[in-house]
């Protein structure tokens, strides 16, 4: 059992790595494709950031994708080992595409998957289920909203201004959007591996099953792969969010 364990915790770490470099595009795309910064720098911001958000902002996220997604009685290590590597390979298959896609939706799409083959539908806490779903559909849609508001008054109140003023005032904002998209996304998909793992721990007897207590040493671990994934970056990802979706 315990080399199961280890194992899928292995592949969990593994996740947040490529997390990391598939995601840590949608942070520096912006400051990379504008020239604000050079990569490697950007890269480099965006690694520390990823490694602090999860120290900042709790174990919340945490604590839904471990016990909020799975019931408890099929949160099994087969399970929750199946559902990481279906996300990886998906990751992986975007990655090499170059396609911008969530890391965050293959892991819950690929516990759902895992879970309703070995359980069906009672297998599933739809309640969190519901939850996170309806924020995956709201997130994009309040997203464009905000920024087409935000881009509206920005046009508006610079629209006297030469292009060299306003570059140079937005580029340092900029680079601090960066590194709070950064820190949260540090704190939020950094807390989906902290989940899984946690929940590999109960699953194998080696934590307390009637808490969902976040050990140190896998926030440590957690916030470590996502940075190391985030450093070695993915700029096939960055090429596509920052010269091929909108010309920067």
């Amino acid at each position: 059992m315990e080399i199961a364990v280890y194992s899928a915790i292995s592949a969990a770490l593994f996740f947040d790595f490529v997390n990391g470099f598939h995601d840590s595009a949608n942070s520096i795309a912006t400051v990379v494709g504008t020239r604000v910064i050079r990569p490697l720098y950007a890269v480099m911001m965006a690694a520390i950031a990823n490694f602090a958000g999860p120290f900042i902002f709790g174990t919340a996220v945490a604590a839904t994708v471990g016990k909020g997604i799975i019931q408890p009685s099929f949160s099994t290590v087969d399970v929750i080992f199946a559902g990481l590597i279906g996300a990886i390979i998906w990751d992986l298959i975007t990655w090499y595409f170059g396609l911008p896609s969530s890391s965050s939706h293959a892991l819950i799409g690929g516990l759902i998957g895992s879970a309703l083959l070995a359980g069906g539908t009672s297998a599933l806490v739809f309640s969190g289920i519901e939850k996170t779903l309806s924020f995956i559909v709201i997130s994009p849609t309040l997203g464009f909203v905000c920024a087409f508001g935000i881009a509206l008054l920005v046009m508006y109140f610079f629209r006297n201004h030469t292009s060299s003023h306003v570059n140079r005032i937005f580029g340092r904002l900029q680079i601090c959007s960066s590194i709070f998209f950064s820190l949260t996304h540090g704190a939020n998909d950094g807390q989906k591996t902290m989940g899984v793992i946690t929940a590999l721990l109960i699953a194998g007897g080696m934590l307390d099953s009637h808490s969902f207590v976040v050990p140190i040493e896998v926030v440590l671990g957690a916030a470590f792969a996502i940075a190391l994934g985030t450093f070695f970056g993915g700029w096939r990802i960055v090429k596509t969010m920052a010269f091929r979706l909108t010309n920067l």
